[in-house]
């Protein structure tokens, strides 16, 4: 029996404010969306190469507060990208850590943070 990755749900409070930080500045793609009835909150399922995440509106499905690491081949390279967009809400910056990683972290509009890194090389 093998696992499968993980796929984390962050809370979310407003659709357009979502779309716009993780499709618009992030570049994920929207995989689906749920709704029980239009006027009940919204479920999506977003994705980025093999990084999947769920956003609720649900109450009950997530707090705010959450931080996801998110493994990405080049995490400078992917800075570089995101500070080019120029928002008005995320000027992010890289960090080498001591743990042999480095790492940018990014809060979205709900309070959930997530931590794009990438291994460091050893050490000679």
């Amino acid at each position: 029996m093998s696992f499968h990755p993980a796929v984390p749900i962050l809370r979310s409070f407003d659709e357009a404010r979502a779309k716009e930080f993780y499709v618009g500045f992030l570049g994920f793609t929207v995989d689906f969306e749920h709704r029980f009835e239009p006027d009940m909150p919204l479920y999506m399922g977003i994705s980025r190469g093999a990084c999947r995440i769920h956003l609720s509106e649900h109450f009950g499905d997530a707090a705010p507060g959450a931080r996801v690491r998110i493994e990405v081949d080049d995490v400078r390279a992917l800075c570089a990208v995101l500070v080019a967009k120029a928002s008005r809400n995320a000027r992010p910056g890289c960090d080498d850590m001591d743990w042999g990683a480095t790492e940018m972290t990014i809060h979205d509009p709900f309070g959930n943070r997530l931590t794009f890194w990438s291994p460091l090389p050893p050490r000679a």
